[in-house]
């Protein structure tokens, strides 16, 4: 960072909190003091590390910090505590972080949607209690080699202590999702969570810390700001013990960490898209399509937000989808929602641009049609419209339970328009259809780190599909879909003309 332009990071930063896929605002940024004098002999500069003008080390207990200097050292305390107990003790963390999702689940669901007022509580608790499938410490099996010159052996060793950015989207779960694959390759972390969602990472941290140092006397393996900022944001990309940073976030976020100096691992943005052929099964496209896109009312970044489907199964199409529960609203209808999920504007070149009103982000589909003009049943999961394929609902990444169908002439015309519409993201995609050659055509045209045929999007994490589960998908940087090996460095041992039994 020291080779960084600070106004041009401070900029993007500024952004971070703001774009970030929230509905919750994020707090200004203090301004910083005026420097002070110069002293006739000036006093030796503080390690760059310290923001807080205090020892490290002090204040803070069970993970929670107001200072990222403290946090972080003691996030690496932990870290060289955790590599006297071994693999064992790993394993361990991984048992208590499970446990705790699954037996607290209701009560952190419920504590979630209070703080962030964003999505469902049936599918937070949902979120909780799956954490159980993101795999650990099993993962990380090393590589041998062995021939007439010797014997190789490579293992997947830590980084140290990791530096994370959270989403409010899925504070816990995210979190919690995190804290397994990164204990589990031997690190500890700092979260810097969304301002949005920071008491719940509090309450989670504190739990796991606690749980930890009763049954292994390691306390600060998990460490969160409490009042997450812009400041500690910048100060946990240039403190000398994070070694990596892991993003959970929009593109602002993602653009900083990437100036951070730091090797980021950076799970950016989607807009996954669905292509509906002439010879899908449209019952169970319909259902899985709704299972995908209603799930914690759209905010999940695999979740299908648009679909493309061929002319001549559309109104079919239309039908299952209404047949499956879920509500079509006309144009006159589509309109007046429009205009109030959207702020259009004409930008440059007298183009009109849309931006996402925040405050309908991962409502309930029936405060959705209220704002169309029709009253629903509450417990309707998805709302759905015919719309043109430049409509604001298929360009946008919009996160809510309104999913917008795009008539298209021939399957080839809807992989392109889904292409576009994708925005070269890379993130996931899913076709629903029984011609090979379609399901192989669309793979390769979008090439995204997730292709799921057949299935809901939520197949492509292992849930309702083979697989495992995480909740970062690094498709910015290239990881894919992370695991324990995503935060680990390979080393390698060598031993010459030795040890080989053959």
């Amino acid at each position: 960072m020291n080779n960084i332009d600070q106004d041009t990071l401070r900029s993007v930063v500024e952004n971070v909190l703001l774009k970030l896929n929230a509905g919750a605002p994020a707090p200004t940024a203090p301004t910083p003091p005026a420097p002070a004098p110069v002293a006739a002999t000036a006093a030796p500069a503080q390690d760059s590390s310290c923001d807080c003008g205090k020892a490290p080390g002090i204040g803070g207990k069970h993970g929670v910090f107001a200072h990222v200097c403290q946090a972080s050292e003691a996030a690496h305390n932990a870290f060289l505590e955790l590599q006297k107990l071994g693999v064992a003790g790993r394993a361990r963390v991984i048992e208590i972080v499970k446990d705790l999702c699954t037996s607290n689940a209701a009560a952190w669901g419920k504590f979630e949607l209070e703080e962030t007022k964003i999505g469902r509580l049936d599918h937070k608790i949902g979120k909780l209690e799956i954490v159980k499938f993101v795999p650990g410490v099993e993962w990380l099996r090393p590589d041998a080699m062995s021939g007439d010159d010797g014997i190789t052996l490579e293992e997947f060793a830590p980084f140290g202590v990791v530096g994370a950015i959270l989403p409010v989207t899925h504070s816990i779960p995210t979190l919690a999702g995190n804290v397994i694959s990164m204990v589990a390759a031997g690190n500890a972390v700092v979260f810097n969570p969304h301002p949005g969602g920071a008491k719940s990472a509090v309450l989670a941290t504190r739990a796991f810390n606690q749980a930890i140092e009763r049954e292994l006397g390691i306390d600060n393996l998990i460490c969160t700001i409490e009042s997450p900022s812009i400041e500690t944001f910048e100060k946990i990309c240039k403190n000398k013990h994070i070694a990596i940073m892991a993003i959970t976030g929009g593109p602002a976020v993602v653009e900083a960490a990437m100036q951070s100096g730091k090797r980021s691992i950076c799970a950016g943005p989607g807009n996954p898209v669905v292509v509906v052929d002439e010879t899908a099964n449209l019952d169970k496209a319909a259902s899985c399509i709704i299972e995908g896109a209603a799930f914690d009312n759209n905010l999940l970044c695999i979740g299908e937000k648009a679909v493309f489907v061929v002319a001549s199964v559309f109104e079919p199409f239309m039908q299952a989808m209404e047949k499956a529960g879920a509500v079509r609203l006309n144009a006159s209808q589509l309109d007046k929602l429009t205009t109030v999920a959207f702020n259009i504007e004409n930008g440059a070149g007298g183009c009109a641009q849309a931006a996402l009103n925040r405050d309908l982000i991962g409502v309930d589909a029936a405060v959705l049609a209220r704002h169309a003009g029709v009253n629903v049943p509450a417990n309707t999961d998805l709302i759905f419209a015919e719309t043109d394929a430049d409509h604001p609902y298929v360009q946008k990444e919009q996160m809510m339970p309104m999913l917008p169908i795009v008539r298209v002439p021939d399957f080839e015309t809807g992989v392109t328009l889904a292409k576009e519409a994708e925005h070269g993201y890379r993130h996931s995609a899913v076709i629903h259809s029984m011609n090979v050659d379609h399901m192989t055509h669309m793979a390769k045209t979008m090439d995204t780190t997730i292709f799921v045929k057949n299935g809901s999007s939520t197949a492509g994490l292992g849930l309702g599909g083979e697989g495992y589960l995480s909740y970062s998908i690094a498709t910015t940087t290239g990881e894919g879909i992370t695991t324990p090996k995503t935060f680990t460095r390979i080393r390698r041992c060598v031993m010459v003309e030795n040890l080989r039994i053959i």
